[in-house]
């Protein structure tokens, strides 16, 4: 049952027999075959079959989250009775918002070097995809923001603030400035990340805040596509703090403080809501509690500015 719950969970993450029956590394009859025992083991039909895969039924939905839940349960199991003797094991699902990809290492490299036998799983999702992979028991944890949009089911652990900057050329209608108001950034050419990004919907709250709607020239998904275009372009960005701890300093460009509203919000750490959590989310919670990584990026982010010349 394991198996076929397992097989059933690849086809709703591929959505594809074939590519579903490659992921569990078996033939597409051995998993097509597998799901048919398991709608005649429970007595619903569960895929909507055509000459493509087409979705679930109504009673497959159930079926999949059922399989979700029973899956996680058991990865939990195992970890918990390897824990004792073996140490932290298997693979770790992580996803996290990419604007706090820099921050990701401070994290995970402490904790691999307690956890050598771990694996880790690191993704770039959005807030809402990172919601989804929980809900889906898709994701062990993720890191996201924690105080702005609802998360539903789960449970969090600040990790640090962002703050926001406006990275723009050292010389232009800015120049000697050591802070901008949104109102008066609205006025530049802009790029900004997409709006399926909650860092652009934060920003654009911002905007509203301060009684300006914004309109960007370009939109990408890539911290590294922002920074690009404003290094060799017109434009102007909001950035979060942790792009300049990862980019070289560049004489061209400053990153000035964006004031009136001053607008700061929490990145953390988010897991399902369980009781008690899974030794994985435990033993991550454990050592997080040595370290001071508000401090640290706060301290990082700092001195980014300072070398890059800002004030």
């Amino acid at each position: 049952m394991m198996r076929k719950y397992a097989y059933l969970l690849a086809l709703a993450r591929e959505r594809h027999f074939g590519r579903a029956a490659q992921a569990c590394n078996v033939s597409q009859p051995t998993l097509s075959n597998a799901i048919r025992q398991l709608e005649e083991d429970l007595n619903v039909p569960i895929v909507e079959r055509g000459r493509t895969f087409q979705g679930f039924t109504q009673e497959g939905q159930k079926v999949l989250e059922h399989a979700r839940h029973v899956l996680s349960e058991q990865d939990a199991l195992i970890q918990s009775l390897r824990q004792g003797n073996l140490g932290l094991g298997g693979t770790a699902k992580l996803g996290v918002i990419p604007t706090a990809l820099p921050a990701v290492a401070h994290i995970l490299a402490p904790f691999a070097e307690r956890h050598p036998k771990l694996r880790v799983s690191l993704r770039s999702m959005s807030s809402r995809e990172i919601q989804r992979g929980l809900s889906a028991f898709e994701l062990d944890m993720g890191i996201t923001y924690v105080d702005n949009e609802p998360l539903l089911g789960v449970r969090s652990r600040p990790l640090y603030i962002e703050r926001y900057f406006l990275l723009t050329r050292r010389t232009g209608p800015l120049e000697g400035r050591t802070g901008v108001g949104w109102r008066e950034a609205a006025e530049l050419p802009l790029c900004l990340l997409t709006p399926d990004m909650q860092n652009r919907r934060i920003a654009e709250s911002a905007f509203e805040r301060a009684g300006v709607c914004v309109t960007p020239e370009v939109e990408t998904n890539s911290l590294m596509n922002l920074f690009t275009l404003v290094r060799r372009g017109h434009w102007s960005s909001v950035v979060p703090g942790q792009l300049l701890t990862v980019v070289r300093a560049d004489p061209d460009l400053v990153a000035l403080p964006l004031e009136s509203p001053v607008t700061t919000y929490t990145v953390g750490l988010v897991y399902v809501d369980r009781d008690p959590p899974t030794p994985l989310v435990t033993a991550l919670l454990e050592m997080m509690s040595t370290l001071d990584l508000a401090t640290t990026i706060g301290e990082e982010t700092e001195r980014a500015r300072a070398m890059s010349g800002g004030t």
